[in-house]
């Protein structure tokens, strides 16, 4: 892979990455300057990727180095230079790991979804707590029954088979 081609899958990997989103589902402080770090240290790496590996080597000047060199010593090193083979990388891990990561990254979708849903109704329950504590000092059974129908029925059980509670 050439540096240009390096540089640009780094800047679509960093345009990729939800931040802000991984960031929200974060809940302790700890995770949270954990995930800072991680994202400081992407980003670092992500700017040397494109900095350093964007740019092509500058072309030697043999002639200015046979000028004063000379050109039997300067012709010697040129084809030891020409002659280095840079072997081309081949990437054998991502194929190996990549099938594991997106099962995960199912997984984690759907454990998000019910995290999600849960903490809706977390969320819902606790509204109705809030309400229900503003009103529990003017609050009648009636009023109460009619939230807990089920709590209702209890009672009148209870009741009606002379149980009260010892």
């Amino acid at each position: 892979m050439s540096g240009k081609k390096v540089a640009e899958v780094a800047v679509k990997a960093g345009r990729a990455i939800d931040w802000d989103g991984m960031a929200k589902m974060l809940v302790s402080e700890e995770a949270r300057k954990e995930f800072a770090t991680l994202r400081r240290t992407f980003e670092d790496v992500n700017h040397q990727l494109q900095t350093k590996y964007s740019q092509e080597p500058q072309p030697i000047d043999w002639e200015y180095y046979r000028k004063g060199i000379g050109s039997k010593v300067v012709d010697m090193y040129k084809e030891a230079y020409d002659s280095i083979e840079i072997p081309k990388y081949v990437d054998t891990v991502t194929p190996e790991y990549k099938p594991k990561f997106d099962a995960l990254v199912v997984e984690l979708k759907e454990a998000e979804k019910i995290s999600l849903k849960e903490s809706e109704r977390i969320e819902k329950e606790i509204a109705e707590l809030k309400e229900m504590k503003k009103k529990i000092s003017t609050m009648t059974a009636d009023e109460y029954f009619e939230k807990h129908p089920e709590l209702r029925q209890k009672f009148d059980d209870e009741i009606r088979n002379d149980y009260w509670g010892y």
